[in-house]
């Protein structure tokens, strides 16, 4: 979504725009021309996130920016944290909820990290004078916390996903998400196992990296467990323009994630006309018209999301 941001502002030629991050791999800060924009890389000062976005992080983000001295600073997710007081004008993206997030991540303390992280996000979105929300779910979650104005924006999509061009291979369902736990992946596995059943000759697409390394493992085990090695194709990180010639030949795409706002690639799966099979939880019920545009299913229903995808076919 910040590389279609940016793309979409370097086309108006009086900005000077520059884009700021950390880098865990960065010993020092970093700048390089991309396009016409200016990258910033700082180095990362801590490796937990909610200490970064609090402590060592905050202040190097700060002082960073006061010398900048922009007129706008837009920050996105955890890095709206890392500018909370900060003097200078600025507007706030929320694309994902770190508490959600950590609520279903399945890890050690989930729910106390939950809490922690749901009392600094939500002392963070009160301090944003300006908020841009890419969903109504966002908005929704926003009610009672946010102070500032808030603003519907919906996520930019590239131009190039209006215009690929469909030829379908077969039923191919195609998943573009890193493997997780929150993006529910062995669901999705065990629901094309049950549209294989059903007699379909079917291939999974799965493209995103192994985010947590023991669910990855899990989620290879689910597809030995049944039988499908020969149907999963992994296809790891991949660059849009991949992303769009594995739409061009999906007859699916499915996100069944359990925590999500507006997630851009139901928005790239839509713009190339693709149908969708998403949840029906958080954010996803706004995107897609279910029975019109895609069906909307319970994440935990792999029965009900193989009868789906039979119904796509």
């Amino acid at each position: 979504m910040s590389v279609n941001l940016v793309e979409g502002l370097t086309a108006f030629a009086d900005l000077d725009l520059h884009v700021v991050t950390t880098d865990r791999d960065t010993a020092a800060p970093e700048d390089y021309q991309w396009k016409r924009a200016t990258i910033h890389r700082l180095p990362q000062s801590g490796r937990r996130i909610l200490l970064d976005a609090i402590g060592p992080g905050r202040r190097q983000m700060k002082a960073f920016l006061r010398r900048l001295a922009p007129d706008l600073v837009h920050a996105h997710d955890v890095y709206g944290l890392m500018v909370k007081g900060l003097e200078l004008p600025r507007i706030h993206t929320i694309h994902g909820f770190i508490y959600g997030d950590t609520l279903v991540s399945g890890e050690r303390f989930a729910r106390l990290r939950s809490r922690v992280w749901r009392r600094v996000e939500t002392a963070g979105w009160a301090d944003q004078p300006h908020i841009v929300s890419i969903s109504p779910y966002v908005r929704e979650r926003l009610s009672g916390v946010a102070r500032g104005a808030i603003h519907d924006i919906e996520n930019p999509i590239a131009p190039e996903f209006f215009d690929v061009a469909r030829c379908e291979e077969g039923l191919t369902i195609f998943s573009a998400a890193s493997v997780c736990r929150r993006k529910n992946t062995a669901a999705l596995v065990d629901a094309f196992a049950a549209a294989v059943r059903a007699g379909f000759d079917a291939t999974l697409r799965l493209a995103g990296a192994v985010t947590e390394p023991s669910y990855g493992e899990l989620v290879k085990a689910r597809v030995r467990e049944h039988g499908l090695d020969a149907r999963v194709v992994w296809l790891g990180s991949i660059s849009a323009e991949d992303v769009r010639a594995e739409l061009s030949r999906a007859s699916i795409f499915a996100l069944v994630s359990l925590e999500e706002n507006a997630p851009l690639g139901i928005e790239e799966a839509m713009a190339a006309g693709v149908p969708v099979i998403a949840s029906n939880r958080c954010g996803m019920p706004y995107m897609v018209r279910n029975g019109e545009t895609g069906w909307l299913v319970p994440p935990h229903d792999c029965e009900e999301m193989g009868r789906r995808v039979c119904q796509l076919r």
